[in-house]
């Protein structure tokens, strides 16, 4: 790993090939470190490399010491950034979407007001009045040249388990900040399910943001995450606050919503993304505060291979 041309390495100075090491070692005299750390190192060839070390440093007979795992992660953060490409790439197909169909709405009102208007004599032999009925009816063919979702299934076995853990630091940070508190009821055990990993933790955290801003006025600041495995073989993961709750629920999916924060934009993609790999994101009333339901389908190998 360090040195690909075969070279010993038996005798050199480690820093040459993990500097990050040289700081460890020249504070250690006054502080004992047992932990890990990701940082960057070189192959003897000149070679970058993100190394991962799990270290901890000790006393000798001979002075300070430290005794290193080295593992080269240059392929997991590969495979992270096009994760994440990927994911950047599907949540501007469906935010294209969204934009292309209110477009599509706007010319089609635009249309049947400019049948109208060609009621009107004096505008039958108006040249411009005709120019304007071509640019709408262009406009609307721009728009359905929509972005959409690939067809490809995205869904994919993810550990539930790990997704919520981490979550759980995430959403509970920001929360501690806003003073609000978070209780979490979730099972010892749970099913692997079929979802996008970084698609779920999207919807988890715009749900938790949601319900963080409903809660800025109320007198009891709680958001209760809850999961069920249900008898279906579904997994249901409910988000319930003690907000101000929702007037009007008839458009809540609709993007580009008045009186929504930002872009209004926040549901609208949760819900797509959910749906581009086989999940649902529902509203479901409650007498007071707001609560959302993700359902998620529990992954089974053995109806996987009746499928192929």
């Amino acid at each position: 790993m360090l040195a690909p041309d075969s070279r010993s390495l038996q005798g050199q100075d480690v820093s040459s090939y993990l500097p990050a090491l040289r700081t460890v070692i020249q504070t250690q005299a006054t502080r004992v470190f047992r932990t890990t750390l990701e940082c960057r190192g070189q192959r003897s060839n000149g070679e970058a490399f993100l190394a991962g070390i799990w270290f901890s440093t000790y006393s000798g007979p001979s002075g300070p010491r430290l005794a290193a795992i080295v593992v080269d992660l240059s392929e997991d953060l590969r495979n992270r950034e096009e994760l994440s490409l990927d994911h950047l790439l599907k949540s501007s197909r469906i935010l294209m979407a969204a934009v292309a169909h209110e477009v599509r709405n706007i010319c089609s009102a635009m249309l049947v007001v400019h049948k109208n208007l060609s009621a009107v004599p004096e505008l039958g032999n108006n040249e411009d009045f005709h120019a304007l009925n071509t640019l709408i009816q262009s406009l609307e063919k721009v728009t359905a040249l929509e972005l959409r979702p690939s067809s490809v299934q995205s869904a994919t076995p993810v550990d539930l388990t790990s997704v919520l853990d981490e979550s759980h630091v995430l959403i509970d940070s920001a929360y501690r900040e806003s003073e609000m508190e978070v209780c979490w009821h979730v099972p010892s055990t749970l099913p692997v399910v079929l979802a996008d990993r970084h698609g779920l933790i999207q919807v988890f955290l715009n749900l938790a943001k949601n319900s963080q801003r409903a809660m800025r006025t109320a007198s009891t600041k709680r958001l209760d995450v809850t999961v069920v495995e249900e008898e279906n073989k579904n997994v249901v993961i409910r988000f319930e606050d003690t907000g101000h709750g929702i007037a009007s629920t008839e458009n809540l999916f609709r993007p580009f919503q008045r009186g929504a924060e930002s872009t209004g934009l926040g549901l609208y993609m949760s819900r797509a993304i959910m749906r581009s790999f086989g999940g649902e994101l529902l509203y479901e009333p409650r007498p007071r505060g707001c609560c959302f339901a993700i359902v998620l389908h529990a992954y089974s190998p053995v109806e996987e291979s009746v499928h192929a």
